[in-house]
């Protein structure tokens, strides 16, 4: 395993809820219903706080269709916001398609999401899907150098009925990709955001959406 002690506490705790198809763990793989998710993003999350592995990082990686339903996820926001109030960091990576991107109704709803996720101390960042490779368009929560939660596209039909999965081996390769798509200086993914924000910001705040105007700004991040 990546890290022993935050896997036996995970297995742990899993044991204790009886949470379906944990058995597949002893090989370092658990396998769950999508509809378990939020609650194994919890689990994950608080095990990072409790068995004090280092370093006491997140990175998630978000597969951005409809924002609104990241902000029903309460207990998954809390979560957030205790690990970062025990001196923890959360990056967040919103992943969005560019057409999306120019909607005034996306708009808002993503920006409003951004600004409750930095209000929890969460660092957020935005990638334009289009841009992307296939195996960095992907829904993933890495945890520490513990763990990676692959989770299903949000939003998708079949999101409840499907399956996602948490791997205890190999994170570091996770948390590469997450980097690599993460980037630094003027062309990393918070710049995006940036750049995002100024050309939209003003529209929204003035009830002016041009969307002709959004989709040049948007196809030149």
């Amino acid at each position: 395993m990546s890290d022993a002690r935050y896997f036996g506490l995970v297995r742990e705790q899993l044991e204790r809820e009886l949470m379906a198809g944990f058995g597949e763990i002893a090989d370092g793989h658990l396998q769950v219903y999508a509809s378990e998710v939020p609650r194994l993003s919890v689990l994950l999350f608080q095990a990072l706080i409790d068995c004090g592995t280092e370093p006491r990082r997140v990175l998630a990686a978000d597969l951005t269709t409809t924002p609104d339903l990241l902000t029903q996820r309460r207990e998954y926001l809390a979560v957030n916001r205790r690990l970062i109030e025990a001196g923890g960091t959360v990056q967040r990576l919103f992943i969005c398609w560019q057409d999306d991107l120019a909607r005034e109704d996306f708009a808002r709803s993503l920006l409003a999401l951004v600004d409750h996720h930095r209000s929890l101390g969460v660092q957020c960042a935005l990638a334009v899907r289009d841009r992307l490779r296939a195996d960095q368009a992907v829904d993933f929560v890495v945890v520490s150098k513990a763990a990676v939660l692959l989770e299903e596209e949000q939003g998708d039909a079949g999101y409840r009925r499907g399956r996602s999965s948490v791997y205890f081996k190999h994170v570091e390769r996770w948390a590469g990709r997450f980097e690599s798509i993460w980037g630094h200086g003027s062309d990393s993914a918070p710049f995006v955001l940036q750049s995002y924000e100024t050309a939209v910001r003003p529209m929204l705040n003035a009830g002016a959406w041009d969307e002709s105007a959004v989709r040049e700004a948007a196809a030149r991040l």
